[in-house]
């Protein structure tokens, strides 16, 4: 069913400082705003990848999952509606206005709203990104990776992978009370990432971006200050997809993990359980923790 993460949308109050902290610094292009004013980034052919719309507070807004076929779509409303969740068809104005051809839409029980979309708009050979990189890894892999934080992660994954096919790439649980799921849909590691977070509590943690080479990243890390931009967590290496990348804060709260050089899933793959997240590196850096925007924006 479900086969890439093909955009993400939030709204926020800062959204206009995403027309730099997004070409200027990620290396995202900027497209055509949106129909609200929002921020529109392009990261490669498809239309656009981010949207950060106007609004009073930081809130996530909607994730974007992509099928391969138009007739995948049913498939995802009836699994839906096996395991008590509804689903409805979005309009042909919603579908234009996020770039694809049809979606069906439905909110999950942590309150977070999912699209899942088929026929997403792209232009070959139009991207231009905002400063001198090499690209982002995307294609069938997608937008990248989300981390979303759950209050009970078992039920996390009977609902992830159960109902909507994730497949579990392997596990993190430490010692210092991370407990972690990694779950992948195509070639990269992972494409959907859930943690274990205190009772009453679901949010949005992170979006991860790959970029094609290490002096991309460098380029960035070095020049935070620059751009006024918080590192949350420092270079390092994972354990479990090996990505060598850092943390840090956007302009909306939420945290994006600018990486190089992830593992890709194969035919022979065998989940594992690792006790530590990083190989080496990946320290907090000043105050950022871990940070959470909430679904309902609370």
């Amino acid at each position: 069913m479900i086969k890439a993460l093909g955009y993400l949308g939030v709204s926020s109050p800062r959204y206009e400082d995403w027309r730099t902290f997004g070409t200027d610094f990620l290396g995202a292009q900027l497209a055509e705003d949106g129909p609200d004013g929002a921020v529109r980034l392009r990261i490669d052919d498809a239309d656009w990848r981010i949207q950060i719309h106007p609004g009073a507070a930081d809130k996530t807004e909607y994730y974007g999952w992509l099928v391969d076929y138009e007739e995948d779509l049913p498939v995802v409303v009836d699994r839906l509606a096996l395991a008590g969740v509804t689903a409805e068809w979005g309009s042909p104005e919603l579908a234009a206005s996020r770039s694809v051809n049809r979606l069906v839409v439905f909110t999950d029980p942590w309150g977070f709203r999912h699209e899942v979309a088929w026929g997403q708009n792209a232009h070959p050979s139009s991207f231009r990104p905002g400063r001198a990189i090499s690209g982002f890894v995307t294609g069938q892999q997608g937008l990248g990776h989300v981390v979303l934080m759950l209050p009970d992660i078992d039920k996390g994954h009977e609902f992830f992978s159960g109902v909507l096919g994730f497949q579990l790439s392997d596990k993190i649980i430490s010692p210092s009370g991370l407990n972690a799921r990694f779950y992948h849909v195509n070639a990269r590691h992972h494409t959907l990432a859930i943690a274990q977070c205190p009772p009453g509590v679901a949010g949005f943690n992170h979006l991860m971006l790959q970029l094609k080479s290490i002096d991309d990243v460098g380029w960035a890390h070095d020049r935070c200050d620059e751009f006024g931009v918080p590192v949350t967590m420092t270079l390092g290496r994972h354990t479990n997809d090996q990505m060598i990348s850092f943390y840090c804060t956007t302009p909306s709260g939420f945290h994006i993990e600018y990486g190089f050089d992830g593992l890709e899933i194969t035919p022979e793959w065998v989940p594992r359980v690792y006790t530590r997240p990083s190989i080496w590196g990946h320290k907090r850096a000043g105050s950022g923790g871990p940070g959470i925007m909430h679904p309902l924006g609370d």
